[in-house]
């Protein structure tokens, strides 16, 4: 009888866990949620992103010093990246090169995408490669300061990051998967957000369709006077507590498919930071 009791409490457990998504799943989950590709990727018409030209890249993003251009990562062989390997991608994305030997420039976030987990870069390629292609042939950026002739030694193993700790886990979705803190901390003498120094203080100001934006302060300073279901509306639906909206280049509407567990080890994250 004790076995019977056993197999059935093994099959009711096994009935109600969560299953380990494909990587096609989780790449999926990743790139239209927290990582929110298409945030800078999709180009923007007057009443937003052009669903007809998801991913494929052309949006002005140029800065001082610079005039940017997203790029087409739909997997369209002329244009895009269809005919990178999965080896280029990942190295285009976490090491800023591409197939040709050129340097990515800002505002890809190559620095904080370094710490992408292998497991989580192997899942968001699987994706890109999975979206339909578009041709749509984009500018080449254009730089007036020399870039970087990299963002650091080549990478090996990239280690997961334990869900179970949740402070770890907001940082990595802050840092290397949402890139939250590059775009919330100050720039430095260099004119680049310096998260060392500046960490979360905000004053970063975006120019695009929408006007002229500045990100604010997500330090506790700034954020002690919101609850944590507050600041998760704030992210999630871009309404503040007052009523008024986030602007662009926030991406709530992306954000708005962030799981309860991953939104929660966010605002824990967010909630240590140092005050400034």
């Amino acid at each position: 009888m004790q076995n019977y009791l056993l197999l059935f409490s093994l099959l009711a457990l096994n009935a109600h866990a969560t299953p380990t998504p494909t990587p096609l799943e989780r790449g999926r989950y990743l790139s239209q949620a927290i990582a929110a590709c298409a945030n800078c990727h999709t180009p923007q018409g007057p009443s937003g992103p052009l669903a007809a030209k998801t991913l494929a890249g052309g949006t002005d993003y140029s800065g001082p010093g610079f005039q940017a251009y997203a790029a087409n990562i739909t997997p369209d062989r002329e244009t895009g990246i269809g005919r990178w390997s999965d080896a280029q991608i990942i190295t285009a994305i976490r090491e800023g090169k591409r197939p040709d030997g050129s340097v990515i420039g800002p505002p890809m976030p190559v620095g904080m995408y370094r710490g992408i987990s292998d497991r989580d870069m192997a899942a968001i390629v699987t994706y890109l490669r999975s979206v339909p292609a578009v041709k749509n042939k984009v500018p080449k950026s254009v730089y007036h300061f020399p870039l970087p002739p990299n963002y650091g030694p080549p990478l090996g193993r990239v280690a997961e990051v334990p869900v179970a700790d949740k402070i770890a886990y907001g940082r990595y979705l802050a840092g290397p998967l949402g890139h939250c803190v590059e775009c919330h901390s100050a720039p430095g003498a260099d004119g680049a957000p310096d998260v060392v120094h500046n960490l979360g203080t905000g004053g970063v100001i975006f120019k695009g369709p929408w006007g002229m934006t500045v990100s604010p302060n997500i330090t506790p300073s700034n954020l002690a006077r919101y609850s944590d279901q507050e600041l998760k509306r704030i992210i999630t639906m871009g309404i503040r507590p007052d009523g008024t909206q986030v602007r662009p280049p926030m991406g709530v509407s992306y954000y708005a498919g962030m799981r309860s567990q991953e939104l929660t080890a966010l605002v824990a994250y967010l909630r240590q930071l140092p005050s400034k």
